[in-house]
C-alpha cells in the first residue's frame, strides 16, 4: 500500500471529475453550491471545462472521462454518480504513479474507482458526498468531510446494533450493487479482516437478497471482521410490509458470527458521513458505534 496523501491546506487545488453519468442542466446550481462549500474551506476549485459533457447516457467518452482522473491536484472530487465509472477500469494506466498522493472523493457509482484504487494499493479514497450533493448535506456532515481532508479527528458514527460484538479492521465502504459487480475481478480490495459498510438505493428486497446471497456463495461475507449498513433508500416492497430491506439484510448476515451494525449515516440520503477506505476502524455493536482509530 502507498502512504496516505498529505492533509489538505488552505490554498490547495481541487479538480473536478465527471466519471459516470452525464450531468443534467438543472444540477448546475447544486454543483455550484458544492464548489462554494469547498471554497469556503479555503480550497481553490478548478471549474470543470465541460460540466454538461455528454456521450449517450455517459458524461463523455471513456477517454474523456478517463482524462478527468489524470489529475495532479491534491483532491479529485466527482460531480455525480449514476453509471459509467466501472468502464474506466478497463483502461490501461488508470492509476499511474502518484495516484496515492491525492484524495479521491465520491460514492455510489464511484465505488468502482474507490475500490479499484484501494485494490491497486493506493490510499486516499473517500466515500463521501459528490459535488452536486455536498451543499445539501447537514452541517455536521460537511464538517466531517472537512475534518477528514484536513487531517483532524473524526467523531464516531452512531448506528443500530443487529448482532453484538466488537470488530477492528480497515474499513471498506461502498454501494452494494456496484461492489457486487466487482466480485471475481482484480479490482476487489482485500476483504479478509475488513469492516465492510454497504448502502444502496432503489433496489427491491429480492435483489438485495440475490446480491448478498452471491456474496455468501463466493465466501466473501465470511472473510469479514464486521459489517455495517447505511441507508437503503427506496428499497422496500410497498406491496408487502413484511418484505423489507431490513429483514433481508438481517437474515443474510445474522449467522456469520461477526458484529453487525445498521442505520449508519452513510448513503444516498443527506447525512452521508465521509469515511476513508483503508482507515482502521472499530465497529462496536455493543456500544452501537463505528469509530475511526487512525487518521
Amino acid at each position: 500500500m502507498s502512504s496516505w496523501p498529505a492533509p489538505l491546506r488552505r490554498g490547495d487545488r481541487v479538480q473536478l471529475a465527471a466519471a459516470s453519468s452525464a450531468l443534467q442542466a438543472d444540477a448546475l446550481e447544486r454543483l455550484e453550491g458544492g464548489i462554494a462549500v469547498l471554497e469556503s474551506w479555503g480550497l481553490q476549485v478548478d471549474r470543470h471545462p465541460q460540466p454538461l459533457r455528454r456521450w449517450g447516457h455517459l458524461a463523455g467518452t471513456d477517454p474523456e472521462r478517463l482524462s478527468d482522473l489524470r489529475s495532479q491536484a491534491p483532491l479529485l472530487a466527482c460531480l455525480r454518480g449514476g453509471w459509467g465509472a466501472a468502464r474506466l477500469l478497463e483502461q490501461p494506466g488508470l492509476f499511474g504513479p502518484g495516484s496515492g498522493g491525492r484524495w479521491l472523493l465520491g460514492y455510489s457509482d464511484v465505488t468502482s474507482l474507490l475500490w479499484a484504487r484501494q485494490a491497486a494499493g493506493f490510499q486516499g479514497g473517500i466515500h463521501g458526498p459528490m459535488l452536486t450533493s455536498l451543499a445539501a448535506e447537514p452541517s455536521w456532515s460537511q464538517e466531517r468531510l472537512r475534518h477528514l481532508l484536513f487531517g483532524e479527528p473524526l467523531p464516531a458514527l452512531a448506528g443500530t446494533p443487529w448482532v453484538s460484538g466488537v470488530a477492528e479492521g480497515p474499513v471498506l465502504v461502498g454501494n452494494l450493487t456496484v461492489a457486487t459487480h466487482l466480485l471475481g475481478t482484480p479490482h476487489l480490495p482485500e476483504l479478509r479482516g475488513a469492516v465492510l459498510v454497504l448502502e444502496d438505493i432503489g433496489e427491491a428486497p429480492y435483489r438485495l437478497d440475490r446480491m448478498l446471497t452471491h456474496w455468501r456463495l463466493c465466501g466473501a461475507l465470511q472473510q469479514l471482521a464486521g459489517i455495517g449498513f447505511g441507508s437503503f433508500s427506496g428499497c422496500n416492497n410497498d406491496d408487502d410490509a413484511n418484505d423489507s430491506w431490513r429483514a433481508v439484510l438481517q437474515e443474510r448476515t445474522s449467522d456469520l458470527g461477526i458484529p453487525v451494525l445498521a442505520d449508519l449515516p452513510v448513503g444516498h440520503e443527506p447525512g452521508n458521513a465521509a469515511l476513508a477506505l483503508g482507515q482502521r476502524v472499530r465497529l462496536d455493536a455493543n456500544r452501537a458505534e463505528l469509530a475511526v482509530l487512525q487518521a
